[in-house]
């Protein structure tokens, strides 16, 4: 007993849960059952109704086209009476009326007795009271001509059968339209109407090309037909009173067009469609499964790959949430910052990595940031982490939104980047350039030292010469007298000096400069300051030099030192080019000005032979020169200096010839003009 215990409190609720779905089912089965049924009758429905509509609007439309073409005829009869006519000319118009409206099987113009005075007969068939006579219809037009009298208008008399001579009949009926002048009545024009022809001709081709229309007594008689209905399983119809003054008619239409057949219309097909869907369901559902379970294990093989990915990354990422706790981190993240997992997840501020002096800073940070008012730069921004034993580097921080698939931020990703070596090498970089700056320099130095021995040796003369004629002068008896002569002597001696003194003064500041800093310095200074050394090479190639200041300039903010050796260079390599090339009259222009918002332009122009289609691709090139004593580091220097200002270096022809070298530094904001 105590083993088939289990079995039967397992096999109880199996039975139970089996009897349970397949009442689901049956219930299900029913349901769609039911659903199939009642579409069925909806949609004979939905189709019935929608053709007895259709019908009623053209039933509609077809009495409105009667009334309007009734009310026109009027107009047509009331015209034929004007203008006084005679029997003649009246016989003439009512002829014509009669070929335009067939609907028209006579015109009569009576007297106010009702006698006749002019009578006109349709064209288009035999007089339709030749056989009985006009007499026989004598009470309608009576009656019809008494109630136009009465309502001072049309009046129309009820339709008769008026038999023919070839066996057949028309059903008529009266219109009598009486005629006053200045108040007193003159006559009356009685029209007959063949009611078939009115059905005919005044209603639409449309309305009766696919159905039957017809007139009828108010119980059913049917007066006039026109159309050929065919008979269905049943028949739609509609019917429209047309109430006319002396007479009221209906206005009835029946339509061929069968009611919708439920089988197989609209049932098979119903039952056809939803087998097909059902089947297509059944379908969908299993490739669903399969997709489902194939789906599953794309993801998890890519949360392996994810995840092996992650663990492989160099790059340090964490995730938080809103709240700012710590909910995901990568092992790069904890080598990083040498924590473990367990020691972060879950942790708010402020964070362990965080250094004690700097967290006040990172939690105004982190809360504008989970704030969201500001959002995070795109290129990401440096801060400072804390490792686990104390020591700090420096880490360049992206973050991002975390989007979930409804759309909504769920917290913030972000990926760290030790940056310790980078900055490393950035100082080893920094020094390596200052260490070729120097070595540029005193390679410029060095050029220049016979040109500035030549330099030096004109005002040094002149001292040696005042000098020697002051020693003559004070040995000379009239010595006393020649004190004017000796004060010029020795004004001129101590300008030739202060000559000497500015000439070795720039070249040694050019040399010993070590300032690094940024400052505001004019464009006016960082000519002065170069121009002694380019006059001393000017001087010796022959070259006129010329520089052309703008009025008002703002100061540039940029390192003196480095911009100075790059109008230095730029200048020398315009004169050595137009030496070589022999140009008869060279001539230098070092100009300055400001080019747009925010920046000073600096270009200097020579009348050299330009430069060549090959050498322009790898100008700016490390190491290539066109020079046989040259080190190719000149322009690629000038260009680094320039660039890590801000500025762009570049060059162009000069016309009709030379070249232009112009290159851009920013202007000191503190000082700054906008345009």
């Amino acid at each position: 007993m105590s083993a088939l215990a289990p079995a039967a409190t397992v096999f109880g609720p199996r039975r139970v849960s089996a009897r349970l779905r397949w009442s689901l089912w049956a219930l299900l089965v029913a349901l769609v059952a039911a659903l199939l049924v009642t579409l069925v009758w909806l949609a004979g429905r939905y189709e019935a109704s929608q053709v007895q509509s259709k019908l009623e609007r053209d039933t509609a439309d077809a009495l409105s086209d009667v009334r309007s073409a009734l009310t026109r005829n009027v107009q047509s009869l009331q015209a034929l009476q004007s203008g006084h006519p005679t029997p003649a000319s009246w016989r003439e118009q009512a002829g014509v009326l009669l070929r335009e409206h067939r609907e028209w099987m006579r015109i009569e113009w009576r007297d106010s007795h009702l006698d006749t005075l002019a009578v006109v007969d349709t064209p288009f068939r035999a007089p339709v009271f030749a056989r009985l006579g006009r007499g026989n219809a004598q009470g309608d037009v009576a009656l019809a001509c008494a109630n136009g009298r009465r309502v001072s208008g049309p009046a129309y008399s009820g339709s008769y059968f008026l038999p023919q001579l070839d066996g057949l009949g028309l059903e008529v009926m009266e219109l009598c339209l009486p005629q006053v002048t200045a108040g007193q009545l003159t006559g009356y024009v009685v029209a007959t109407y063949s009611l078939g022809e009115i059905l005919a001709g005044m209603i639409g081709p449309q309305l009766t090309r696919s159905q039957e229309v017809s007139f009828t007594e108010a119980d059913g008689t049917r007066l006039a037909m026109h159309g050929a209905a065919r008979r269905g399983t049943r028949v739609f119809t509609s019917q429209q009173l047309l109430d006319l003054p002396g007479n009221t008619m209906v206005l009835r239409m029946d339509s061929w067009r069968a009611a919708p057949d439920l089988f197989p219309n609209v049932l098979t097909a119903l039952v056809t469609a939803m087998s097909i869907a059902l089947v297509l369901v059944l379908v969908l559902l299993g490739r669903d499964a399969r997709r489902r379970l194939r789906a599953e294990e794309d993801l998890a093989d890519a949360l392996a790959f994810r995840k092996a990915m992650e663990d492989s990354l160099v790059t340090g990422l964490r995730a938080r949430d809103l709240q700012g706790r710590i909910t995901y981190v990568n092992p790069a993240f904890c080598d990083m910052v040498g924590f473990t997992p367990e020691e972060l997840l879950g942790h708010a501020t402020p964070a362990p990595y965080w250094p004690p002096e700097l967290a006040d800073e990172y939690q105004k940070r982190q809360e504008i940031r989970l704030s969201g008012q500001h959002a995070p730069p795109r290129e990401g921004y440096e801060s400072v982490f804390m490792r686990k034993d104390g020591s700090r580097f420096p880490v360049l921080i992206i973050e991002a939104p975390l989007i979930n698939h409804d759309g909504l931020q769920t917290g913030w990703m972000s990926a760290f980047l030790d940056i310790s070596e980078q900055r490393r090498v950035e100082e080893l970089s920094r020094a390596s350039q200052e260490r070729l700056q120097a070595t540029a320099r005193l390679a410029t130095v060095g050029e220049m030292a016979s040109l500035l021995s030549h330099e030096l040796n004109q005002p040094l003369a002149a001292i040696s010469s005042y000098a020697t004629g002051s020693m003559n002068l004070l040995k000379s008896p009239a010595a006393p007298g020649a004190l004017p002569d000796i004060e010029v002597a020795m004004r001129r001696i101590a300008e030739q000096a202060e000559r000497a003194g500015r000439v070795i003064k720039s070249v040694h500041d050019f040399v010993r400069r070590r300032d690094k800093e940024r400052e505001p310095v004019g464009a006016q200074a960082l000519l002065d300051a170069i121009m002694p050394l380019v006059s001393l090479q000017a001087r010796k190639l022959g070259v006129r030099v010329d520089t052309r200041v703008k009025r008002a300039l703002p100061p540039a903010l940029c390192d003196r030192t480095m911009v100075e050796q790059v109008l230095l260079n730029l200048a020398r390599n315009a004169m050595q080019a137009m030496d070589q090339a022999g140009v008869a009259d060279p001539s230098l222009v070092i100009e300055a000005r400001q080019a747009g918002k925010g920046w000073i332009e600096f270009s200097v122009t020579d009348v050299g032979p330009g430069i060549a289609e090959a050498v322009k691709q790898q100008l700016f090139t490390p190491f290539f020169t066109t020079k046989s004593e040259g080190m190719g580091l000149g322009l690629s220097l000038c260009r680094t200096v320039v660039e890590q200002h801000g500025g762009f270096l570049g060059f162009e022809p000069n016309r009709p010839q030379g070249t232009i070298f112009r290159f851009t530094l920013p202007v000191d904001p503190a000082t700054c003009n906008p345009l």
